[in-house]
């Protein structure tokens, strides 16, 4: 049974990286010593969108994190495939069966012996449901070195409910987060801006009470937009909204 303490710790976090440091924690409890979080709000029947827009968290090594991430590696990973595929939790022995059947891409390969470099051996991965189908969000879990692939599915059998319990109410948190782009963040006055726009106000409204001229508002406009590589303002608001960067109360 789960300890109240323990989601407390996980649904009182009000920064993204408090909530990271506490999930981490927890995991390398159970034996996840490695963690790797990635999710897009703009996947298409074609492409999980622009990797500039991923929210990525992990607490690898940047000699792994680096190159599967920006370096694009995930791409051809065959659990990123599975997670995408699937919900719910993946046990990393489904990768054993393809390959006794000889079904992994020389792209694919090359991502294994990578991950078999880096000591990402043994572990699990879990695919959070969606109810946006652009939205998609996963985890890896990566166990500590040493631990086999048999370890790994003997400890999930004995705690894998808790384990899969703790990993949605982080996944829920982080969606609840602000974060900012990688990309150049918005300022304090652009989420203003994007807040009144959002309310219905209008350009001229907002100079009143926000005591610009028309023009300078135009301008945070502009740069919002700008900043999150959008056309129109219609769409800032959206995607300032799924990045939990407008419509906060306290930011602080």
């Amino acid at each position: 049974m789960i300890d109240p303490a323990v989601l407390g710790r996980l649904l009182d976090a009000s920064t993204m990286e408090e909530l990271w440091n506490a999930h981490t924690r927890l995991m390398a409890g159970y034996g996840f010593d490695r963690l790797l979080y990635g999710s897009t709000q703009f996947r298409t029947a074609h492409s999980l969108g622009c990797p500039e827009d991923f929210l990525v968290l992990t607490n690898h090594d940047p000699d792994y994190a680096g190159p599967f991430v920006n370096d694009g590696l995930y791409f051809h990973a065959p659990m990123v495939r599975w997670s995408l595929e699937n919900d719910g939790a993946g046990s990393w022995s489904v990768l054993d069966a393809r390959l006794k059947a000889d079904d992994f891409t020389p792209e694919e390969r090359a991502v294994i012996a990578f991950n078999r470099k880096h000591g990402v051996t043994a572990g699990y991965s879990i695919s959070f449901r969606s109810l946006r189908p652009r939205m998609k969000a996963a985890i890896a879990l990566t166990a500590r070195a040493g631990m086999t692939q048999a370890e790994v599915d003997a400890l999930w059998q004995r705690d894998g409910a808790d384990i899969l319990a703790l990993n949605n109410v982080a996944h829920r948190c982080i969606m609840s987060l602000p974060y900012d782009s990688p990309r150049q963040p918005l300022t304090d006055r652009q989420r203003e801006v994007l807040d009144w726009v959002g309310d219905g106000k209008t350009v001229q409204d907002i100079a009143l009470l926000m005591g610009l001229t028309p023009a300078t508002v135009e301008k945070h406009l502009r740069l919002a937009r700008r900043a999150l590589s959008v056309e129109t303002t219609a769409q800032a608001i959206l995607k300032a909204a799924f990045q939990n960067q407008i419509f906060i109360f306290d930011r602080r």
